[in-house]
This record gives C-alpha cells, structure tokens and sequence, in this order.
C-alpha cells in the first residue's frame, strides 16, 4: 500500500512513519508533504494509495486538500490526522474512510489502515462490478461515527438500519453505529438491498430468515447473524409478506 504522510509538523511526519513501520503489512510511505498543495503535487506523482492528512496546515488545508482529491480521476483513500476532535463530523462530507485523533496509536493506524483495504473493495463493487444496478444499490458504503470519530462501512455488512432520536443506528454482527443520516434516504437510496418493516427501520433483504407471529399477534423478523428479533408494522406486514412470496417464487 503506497502512503503519503501530510503534517506540517516534521516531529508529527516522523511519529507517523515510525508507527507505519512497526505495523505489519506492507505499508511503503512514497512521500511527505507540509502543505495541501504538496499533498496533491505528490499524490499526482506516485498514484498513492492512502493520504495520512492533517487537517490545520498553511495555506491549503487538509479539508480543501481533500476536496480536491476527491475530484482526481483515482482518489486515494483520506485518512484524517489530527489533534482537534471537532472536525469529525466535516470529515463526512470529504469522504474520509477514517479519523484519527492525535497522540495516535499504532493499534488505531492499524485498524484503520485494514479498514482501509476492506473499503477499496466495496467501493469498487459499488463502481460497477456487482450484479445488481449501481443507481439502486447506491455508494456501497454508509460513514459512521465511531469512537470519536468516522468510519466507513460496506454497506453489506449492515443487518438493519434504526432510527434513534436524531440519529440512524446501523447494526452489523460485531458493532452498533450511529450514522448522521435520514432513514428516508437510506431507504432511497439503497432499495434494492433494504426493505422497510417498520416507519423506524430497514432490514437488509440478504439477512432475512424468518417472519414470526409473537404475543398478541405482532409480527416479528429474525436476521441472520442478528440476535435480536424486530417488531414488523401492521402498515408494512403486506409488503413484506409480499416480497417473500415473490422471493420464493423466483
């Protein structure tokens, strides 16, 4: 995996480079920069893979940096470098697959960085190698905030989606979620893999194992790698039980 380190601060560049290097994999740092522009010159250059990016930087800053990345033919993956947790929730609109708050741990680089790789896969399907339509199955991810900062996901691994309060829960078999999303949209967007059983939940259509009556006559589904069973709506059982029979029949 080629890497680019971006930090104004040399002691910070050489932190990162020494972690990188203690981590298994094969991490090579083709560069280092100390300014947005840098960043770019250096990406255009090597075809980097990764960008470890400070976000406070002269000049051009690690946001707009970012932004301009996003727009080159092969964007490298942004993984956001900072001391400043308030910048979590920009990161989601540079399409950042990672956020990592400083003193940075080698064991949170490493999660990342392997997160990393699982993402360029996904999206890659999400571009045109799956089966299904790219306008109906949509990014092929979803950002989450996780442990003070963001994540993306493949949104395969996704079980369900719930609506919270002011947030949309997205449970997969090792973690629960929280993403700064609208249901409504989710529901849009990802039609083809979710479907609506309740107005405050989408259920991934892949994971669906049973539809089961429980006490007092409500409708419940099971999910596999799910250990919990979630109520259906009397206003969605008809779509659902639909669906089913029309999913049997083919």
């Amino acid at each position: 995996m080629r890497l680019v380190i971006a930090d104004d601060e040399p002691l910070a560049r050489e932190r990162l480079r020494s972690l990188l290097a203690e981590l298994d994999g094969d991490y090579r740092v083709v560069g280092e920069a100390a300014s947005g522009a840098e960043v770019l010159r250096i990406v255009r250059e090597t075809a980097a893979e990764v960008v470890l990016l400070d976000i406070r930087m002269p000049g051009m800053d690690g946001l707009e940096a970012a932004a301009r990345l996003a727009e080159l033919e092969a964007p490298p993956a942004v993984l956001f470098t900072t001391a400043y947790e308030r910048y979590a929730l920009d990161a989601f609109e540079y399409h950042a697959v990672g956020y990592l708050l400083k003193p940075i741990r080698a064991d949170r680089l490493r999660e990342a960085l392997q997160k990393t790789v699982v993402l360029n896969r996904a999206q890659l399907v999400a571009l045109g190698e799956s089966t299904a339509a790219p306008s109906s199955v949509g990014r092929g991810y979803v950002r989450a905030l996780y442990r003070g900062g963001i994540q993306q996901v493949p949104v395969t691994e996704v079980l369900y989606f719930r609506a919270e309060q002011k947030y949309v829960r997205a449970r997969t078999e090792k973690r629960d979620l929280l993403l700064d999303e609208a249901l409504k949209s989710l529901e849009q967007e990802f039609a083809a893999l979710f479907l609506r059983i309740h107005r405050n939940a989408l259920i991934s259509r892949a994971r669906l194992r049973s539809l089961e009556k429980g006490p007092g006559g409500l409708y419940r589904v099971r999910l596999a790698g799910c250990d919990e069973c979630l109520e259906v709506s009397r206003r969605h059982l008809p779509a659902l039980r639909r669906w089913l029979r029309d999913s049997g029949d083919s």
